[in-house]
């Protein structure tokens, strides 16, 4: 009977892969993920955001970006799979991949509590029972850590931008703001429409809110942008901080990672720093 845990994200069920397996991953947080599952050794190509782990994927080809793939230069490794995302990649893109790849697996995880089941898709396939279910007791512990940390922390209404001009913020259906919310941040300005809409960042809005928080990516937002988003506040200018966005957007392993450093970052905000 086919293993669930192997159904991936379009319903396709994958068989477990041979250490002959060649992965090209265009997934950055998954590249991360596959090098944390001790098989970084077989992934053949990947994207140029694909930079962690910085010293295991150096060597790596890249083959085009995650919406901009090569599909000759990845031809050209011959990959037994091919790792794409719903949100990151375009269907296009996958469905030719399609054409000559024997494996294409798609992952989609919407919200944190996702990652277990990303490992054990991805490690299920590659590299077996023992590394992914030390991953998944790592997610856990560090989810509970952080719920510890913040349990008696006071919600904060935040505005997280991840671009300028235009501005952009993230809707609560994203994972970005499903990974806040785990820190008793709760993200405005972006509930009804797009999952990442475009807002007028009046003084209205600015007012609204407790916090705003400037993302490292997409847009690689620096501390004189925080002086831009203070002068367009009104008389009640919320708290703005930098915010390392791969914390709040990656999945994979660097999601346990990512729930310690929001417990330090909310616990900090109590503390006034």
């Amino acid at each position: 009977m086919p293993d669930p845990a192997l159904c991936d994200a379009v319903g396709t069920t994958h068989a477990p892969a041979s250490g002959e397996a060649r992965i090209v991953s265009l997934v950055p947080s998954i590249t991360e993920l596959l090098f944390a599952l001790g098989v970084g050794d077989r992934v053949v190509g990947r994207t140029p955001f694909c930079i962690h782990p910085r010293d295991g994927v150096a060597n790596v080809p890249r083959v085009g970006g995650t919406k901009t793939p090569r599909l000759d230069r990845i031809r050209v490794l011959e990959p037994t799979h091919v790792i794409v995302n719903v949100d990151e990649n375009r269907r296009e893109d996958a469905d030719a991949l399609a054409g000559f790849v024997p494996n294409v697996v798609v992952t989609h995880p919407l919200r944190p509590r996702d990652n277990p089941v990303l490992y054990r898709l991805v490690g299920g396939i590659f590299a077996g029972r023992e590394a992914t279910e030390r991953l998944c007791r790592g997610f856990e512990d560090a989810v509970s850590a952080l719920e510890s940390a913040v349990g008696g922390l006071a919600e904060r209404q935040v505005l997280y931008l991840i671009w300028r001009d235009p501005w952009m913020t993230v809707s609560r259906d994203t994972y970005v703001s499903r990974t806040l919310a785990l820190a008793n941040l709760r993200t405005a300005g972006g509930d009804n429409g797009p999952r990442y809409p475009r807002i007028a960042l009046t003084a209205e809005l600015l007012d609204a809110v407790d916090l705003v928080l400037l993302s490292s990516e997409p847009y690689p937002f620096k501390e004189r942008h925080v002086a831009e988003v203070r002068a367009r506040a009104g008389a009640r200018c919320p708290a703005i901080r930098l915010f390392d966005g791969e914390m709040a957007s990656w999945y994979g392993s660097r999601a346990i990672r990512a729930m310690d450093y929001l417990a330090r970052f909310a616990t900090g905000l109590e503390n006034g720093r």
